[in-house]
């Protein structure tokens, strides 16, 4: 009989990084509100449907439904409210993406100006290496519509 060890499908990806960055003429608490909602990203990616949610904070899971069918599965990491920080991990999606950690952050520039940044870091589920240019765009694109949608409902 084999002996059963402790395994996880999830690990910390090594495929590509994106980063999503925008600044704003806004209070970095009013950027926080905005991305820092786990729950709340559809107000600015129009592609999500809507998003189910399942606990809250950290260890909460959150099922993004997207218009096209597609699903993406994501648990709460970490997440400090004073420092303006989460990060996740994805759980299950549909798409081809094998492991996907993110992180979302906002810094204060100023009393009236904020930074918001987006960081991706993933894989794709299948492919070589010869995937990931096309892949790494695919989140470049993604993440940089997003956040521009954020930076249009503080403008």
């Amino acid at each position: 009989m084999k002996v059963l060890q402790p395994d996880t499908l999830i690990h910390n990806p090594d495929g590509c990084q994106v980063v999503a960055s925008i600044e704003v003429a806004a209070h970095a608490a009013s950027v926080w509100n905005i991305v820092g909602n786990f729950a709340g990203f559809a107000l600015f990616i129009p592609a999500l449907a809507h998003i189910d949610m399942t606990g809250s904070g950290v260890r909460s899971v959150r099922k993004k439904l997207f218009k096209d069918g597609n699903v993406v599965i994501e648990q709460l990491n970490a997440r400090d409210e004073q420092a303006m920080y989460m990060t996740w991990s994805l759980i299950y999606t549909s798409l081809n993406i094998g492991n996907l950690w993110a992180a979302m952050q906002v810094e204060a520039l100023g009393e009236h100006h904020a930074r918001a940044t987006w960081t991706i870091q993933a894989e794709p589920y299948t492919g070589g290496s010869d995937t990931l240019p096309a892949f790494q765009a695919f989140l470049q694109g993604f993440a940089d519509d997003a956040m521009n949608n954020v930076r249009n409902l503080l403008s």
